[in-house]
């Protein structure tokens, strides 16, 4: 079970304590996390988060494979979780990145905004 997210901000459960998710809902929480927290930011755990903020660093046609590549590195610790595709749709000042996993004989799909 994972405490659930929404913003930043961990939910409350109206009883005083935190609302918790499992199975397929805690692990899209855990993926979204691990895509959208940066990569190195964490002292004490370097390799939780992505790369994907860096994206726009680079040139239009290296773009899709480091998409690909900075998600594979950010879901490598997740046990049983597979890349299956990943798709940057680009536009003006960002994309948006859809992700599609592959998880105990099922297929979780993922999309992301990116800078």
């Amino acid at each position: 079970m994972e405490l659930e997210l929404r913003d930043g901000d961990y939910v409350p459960d109206g009883a005083g304590g935190l609302r918790r998710r499992s199975g397929q809902e805690a692990l899209a929480q855990r993926v979204l996390f691990r895509l959208t927290a940066r990569r190195g930011t964490f002292p004490f755990w370097e390799t939780l988060g992505s790369r994907l903020w860096q994206l726009g660093r680079l040139g239009p046609s290296a773009r899709q494979g480091a998409a690909r590549q900075y998600v594979e590195e950010a879901l490598a610790e997740e046990k049983g979780l597979r890349v299956e595709d990943v798709t940057l749709e680009e536009r003006e000042g960002g994309g948006t990145l859809r992700v599609a996993l592959r998880w105990e004989g099922g297929v979780l799909p993922v999309t992301v905004e990116v800078p």
